[in-house]
């Protein structure tokens, strides 16, 4: 089986954040990492060159594979804002459906920037993942 590329690392991620070409992207990079923190209780560490994940897991796949991961994270990516959660953004869909402008991906949504989308409905989601990884494993 193939090794996973994305990893964690010791990058500085408010180095990573600073060097977001975008203003816009940037601010709003700075504001999504204190929700998070929030969110998580937990510091964030850089995956790969271009993630930022909260609070480390084991996933355990169908297969018996493991995988060492994120709980929760994103990426500031040259088109939009890459949000992820713990089963994607399915587990949430009844809270961000009252979320603003954002699409969806197969294990992530995206929004352009943090004034096209509701903070308080977006923290909340944010919230509610990792509330459901602590009660899905008990950890």
């Amino acid at each position: 089986m193939a090794e996973l590329k994305t990893k964690k690392n010791d990058a500085s991620v408010e180095k990573f954040l600073a060097s977001v070409t975008d203003k816009q992207k940037r601010e709003d990079s700075f504001i999504i990492l204190e929700m998070l923190k929030k969110a998580s209780k937990s510091e964030p560490k850089m995956w790969g060159p271009a993630i930022i994940g909260f609070k480390d897991r084991k996933l355990k796949y169908p297969s018996g594979r493991e995988l060492d991961w994120f709980t929760i994270g994103f990426s500031p990516r040259k088109q939009n804002i890459a949000l992820y959660l713990p089963g994607g953004h399915e587990g949430v869909a009844d809270i961000i459906e009252k979320l603003g402008k954002y699409k969806t991906g197969k294990g992530c949504f995206y929004i352009n920037k943090l004034s096209e989308v509701d903070t308080k409905v977006l923290q909340k989601a944010f919230t509610e993942s990792v509330k459901s990884v602590k009660d899905n494993c008990g950890c």
